[in-house]
């Protein structure tokens, strides 16, 4: 079942799971898309089907407008708007609260959890852009070592963000229990439609975080 989801500084679709919710995962979008991007929508329904309330949901930049990236000046906005959300699920959960997304909207999540380590109890990551493509020298992992809940990374073997290689060597920069799922011959935006992306996912999540 799925519900509109408008609060203060929030504005989502909630999927409500068949029972009473096990915990919660938050999915914001990446730099070039919204709530309705299909990754986000076949891992909530899968999340969902496995217990867990989900919301994915717009991050303050998309909000402001309906198309357009993110302005790196406006990035710690977009982590207030996922504080935001986090906060206004757990009125509705008293299990554990996951954050993350795809792409931009994962990275703006590990931020969040990296300045704030109570903002959540886990990380669902996917296609986190390691750096931008055919720069790997501009690695986005600096915050990665102040990170202190368990992370799940799933990601494509051709995207170009990262390579399985390079995402390897970042994981060992986070201090905590990590996963890493190889989505085989995908790109960045995993495939949604013909992969195995979100049951994989699920799945890895389930073992770290043991719902």
């Amino acid at each position: 079942m799925t519900d509109l989801f408008e609060r203060e500084d929030v504005s989502g679709v909630l999927h409500r799971p068949a029972g009473d919710p096990v915990g919660a995962l938050l999915l914001a979008h990446g730099a070039g898309g919204n709530r309705d991007a299909k990754m986000l929508q076949r891992a909530a329904t899968e999340f969902a089907g496995h217990g867990l309330l989900v919301l994915r949901y717009d991050l303050p930049f998309r909000q402001r407008r309906p198309k357009g990236p993110p302005s790196p000046s406006t990035a710690g906005g977009d982590r207030e708007g996922i504080a935001a959300a986090a906060a206004a699920v757990r009125e509705l959960c008293s299990g554990p609260i996951i954050l993350g997304g795809h792409s931009y909207g994962g990275r703006q999540s590990t931020m969040l959890a990296a300045e704030h380590p109570e903002s959540c109890d886990g990380l669902m990551l996917f296609s986190y852009p390691l750096h931008p493509p055919g720069k790997p020298e501009k690695a986005r992992t600096a915050h990665l070592p102040d990170l202190r809940v368990p992370c799940v990374f799933v990601h494509g073997t051709r995207d170009p963000f990262g390579t399985p290689e390079e995402m390897r060597a970042a994981l060992k920069l986070v201090p905590t229990p990590t996963r890493l799922v190889l989505v085989e011959g995908t790109g960045h935006d995993l495939a949604p439609d013909k992969s195995a992306a979100a049951p994989l996912a699920v799945e890895a999540a389930a073992d770290l975080f043991g719902f």
